[in-house]
């Protein structure tokens, strides 16, 4: 395997503060739907995780629409994202995906979706296939 890039972001105050990368290209005060006063501050973090999937996801979709020949130049997709806690006490995302692509029947659209899930770096880390190393710094 072959590194592209690798990216960076520091966060303080957890879902109720910041977020800022090294280079400042973002710098996000992050607001909070579970806390009264600043749910509308800003976005937190699922927004961010649903524009940053729809955004790697679409890129999939339109090599996927390009290797099976159909033209997904005016395509969509958007991204739904929701918090969920689980039985145990602890929290999981629950993910949609919606794709429109201009003059495509649904089954072609659903053909070319179910192949750009199969490379989506965000949809395979969604299965396990992500690696996380804890460091304690």
């Amino acid at each position: 395997m072959k590194t592209l890039f690798t990216a960076e972001a520091i966060s303080n105050g957890g879902r109720s503060g910041t977020i800022q990368t090294p280079d400042n290209l973002l710098n996000v005060t992050l607001g909070n739907p579970l806390e009264k006063g600043i749910e509308k501050r800003g976005p937190n973090p699922e927004m961010l995780f649903a524009g940053a999937y729809s955004a790697c996801y679409h890129g999939a979709l339109k090599n996927a629409a390009k290797k099976l020949g159909v033209k997904a130049d005016d395509s969509t997709v958007r991204a739904v994202v929701s918090l969920i806690e689980d039985d145990q006490g602890g929290y999981r995302l629950a993910v949609e995906l919606h794709a429109q692509i201009p003059k495509i029947d649904r089954a072609q659209i659903q053909r070319v979706m179910d192949e750009a899930h199969k490379t989506c770096p965000y949809s395979k880390a969604l299965r396990g296939d992500t690696s996380v190393k804890l460091v304690a710094d």
